[in-house]
């Protein structure tokens, strides 16, 4: 919940007198806990948020001084996602559903559908639902009745094996396309194989890791007994990212860590290599698109930034 996440942060700045925070992981928490620490200035990585309020101020459109995340934004997923339909897949029209009440889905499915049209191809059905809904089948039926070639569903994966399995008993035979919150592999055990053959983007693929992320996979796997998925990659990378500042800044310093991290030119981490600009909190990185292919998430291609 946004209110407690900004509580959390506020009592860990205040009380706990942190020297800087990691997470939250999702932009409904990060984007209020990200003001706090940029209030307080005190330094927070969030691993995961894609949502650009999280490092930027929504007041004056301003970066947020103090604010990093180690992950991609949803402009740039956006991106990324419209050109893989429109050039790979050479698809020309597509459908979206999303969550209105979350933020980065509500963000993506504005961008994809933004990006998809100014790229020459046309969203036919743009619905939308709210967190905690179960019965999408109104929405699925609309959309049937354009015709999409395709379908944007940025949903998290537990929401997603709900609409595609109900999409399936209304007919609708058409491959849908997802974001990284897709990316946790319970979605397969989940969705019981209605998702076999369906693309999503995400931060890394473990089945094409540079050798710095299969030494992390081994010794995730020993340690969990299971791969990785790309929360834990990017987790793993912004403490990477913080104890390169904290070395480099050579003292325990709020504002000498900021200054430290806001300078590193380049950090290879778990899911690649990011470069920060001075005045940005984003890393400039790339994205992969995986497929789900035989109960399995499959490496297809990379999109550079």
């Amino acid at each position: 919940k946004a209110d407690q996440s900004a509580l959390c942060a506020q009592k860990l700045i205040a009380q706990e007198r942190v020297l800087a925070i990691i997470g939250p992981n999702s932009s409904l928490g990060a984007v209020p806990a990200s003001s706090i620490a940029e209030s307080s200035r005190t330094v927070l990585v969030s691993p995961w948020s894609t949502n650009p309020k999280t490092t930027v101020d929504p007041r004056s459109g301003a970066p947020k001084k103090y604010v990093f995340r180690a992950c991609y934004t949803d402009p740039f997923e956006g991106r990324v996602l419209a050109r893989f339909v429109r050039d790979t897949l050479k698809l020309e029209t597509a459908a979206v559903l999303y969550d209105v009440a979350s933020e980065a889905p509500k963000s993506q499915a504005e961008l994809f559908r933004k990006i998809f049209e100014e790229q020459g191809g046309r969203v036919l059905a743009f619905e939308t639902y709210t967190t905690g809904d179960r019965d999408f089948s109104a929405q699925l039926t609309k959309i049937r009745e354009t015709k999409p070639q395709i379908i944007f569903l940025p949903a998290y994966y537990n929401d997603v094996p709900l609409v595609v399995q109900q999409a399936k008993r209304l007919g609708l035979d058409v491959p849908f396309l997802g974001s990284d919150a897709w990316s946790s592999p319970d979605l397969i055990a989940l969705s019981q194989g209605a998702v076999e053959g369906f693309y999503f983007a995400n931060h890394y693929a473990a089945d094409a890791a540079t050798p710095e992320a299969q030494q992390f996979i081994k010794a995730y796997q020993e340690a969990y007994g299971k791969t990785p998925d790309d929360v834990a990659a990017l987790t793993y990378d912004a403490m990477g990212l913080l104890f390169a500042s904290i070395k480099a800044a050579g003292k325990l310093d709020r504002r000498a860590v900021r200054d430290s991290l806001a300078q590193i030119p380049g950090y290879t981490g778990v899911t690649g290599h990011m470069k920060f600009q001075e005045g940005s909190g984003d890393p400039i990185k790339s994205a992969v698109i995986l497929q789900i292919r035989d109960g399995k998430f499959v490496w297809v291609c990379n999109a550079a930034p």
